[in-house]
């Protein structure tokens, strides 16, 4: 999309939802999750389709959705790989071959909206359900993340308290989802008045407010060993997240890298998660 053509509608949906709550604060807050919760891409591609099809696992039923699984099996511990935002399972690949080559048992799974499963949009407590459902089946010994799929393993380990797991890593993960939020208002650069009204809408759907979904709420109870990757350079997810989360982890390791991006499907970073899995 055009840059001009991206500022004005992202301006219009905020004048949308300005001028909507004059007459319904509840309607221009349903609508700004929507928007927000909304999947843009990150449906498989043809050249992942191949790689993706040889791993085909199951489709589990959770709640209204369909999700697709992955497996390649090994006689180590069970890992369990959570992509981000607008992705799907196949951006996992390099780290999924290290971890064969390591005879781990390796899963991962498309979040709804992403990959082969069904649905249009994913946000946090969502993917909390899902990952809560999946860990129920395969119970993993170690479970991995990346931005948005980090964020939801914290979470995950706030509500549930899940006793099998013995570690944990991050990988450019935010920490704060008022921030998120905060983003998404200068993007959409809806006033005060929306946001408050998405606040109260967030808190009545999910029993909890913004300012609540907090990794370093999340992990001040937490007792597992983590390991937390970090770009400082990230232009997605800034460094000071993992920072803080570090500082309220006991358990925790913080790797600062430089230069690898926001992804950081780099051999180096792979080679440490290995690392930390087997110590």
């Amino acid at each position: 999309m055009h840059p001009t053509t991206y500022r004005l509608l992202t301006g219009f949906y905020g004048f949308y939802l300005n001028f909507l709550a004059l007459f319904s604060k509840k309607m221009a807050a349903k609508k700004a999750f929507d928007v927000f919760s909304k999947v843009r891409k990150g449906r498989v591609l043809p050249d992942q389709e191949s790689y993706l099809n040889d791993g085909k696992d199951q489709v589990h039923s959770i709640g209204k959705h369909r999700v697709q699984s992955y497996r390649w099996k090994g006689s180590k511990n069970r890992v369990l790989l959570l992509h981000g935002w607008e992705s799907n399972s196949f951006r996992w690949q390099k780290l999924i071959e290290k971890l064969r080559a390591a005879d781990f048992d390796v899963i991962t799974f498309d979040a709804p909206g992403h990959g082969h499963s069904s649905g249009t949009q994913l946000h946090l407590p969502l993917y909390e359900e899902v990952l809560d459902h999946l860990v129920k089946i395969y119970a993993p010994n170690h479970l991995i993340g990346h931005s948005m799929g980090g964020f939801a393993i914290l979470y995950h380990h706030y509500l549930r308290k899940d006793t099998n797991s013995e570690k944990i890593v991050t990988i450019g993960s935010p920490s704060e989802y008022h921030e998120v939020m905060s983003h998404y208002q200068q993007l959409l650069r809806f006033n005060d008045t929306v946001l408050n009204a998405l606040d109260t809408n967030i808190k009545t759907k999910f029993g909890i407010g913004i300012r609540d979904f907090s990794s370093v709420k999340f992990v001040d109870a937490n007792d597992k060993r983590g390991l937390l990757l970090h770009d400082k350079f990230d232009n997605i997810t800034k460094h000071e997240a993992s920072e803080r989360v570090h500082a309220h982890w006991k358990g925790s390791t913080l790797i600062s890298t430089e230069g690898l991006g926001h992804s950081m499907h780099q051999d180096s970073v792979n080679e440490q998660i290995i690392d930390f899995l087997n110590s």
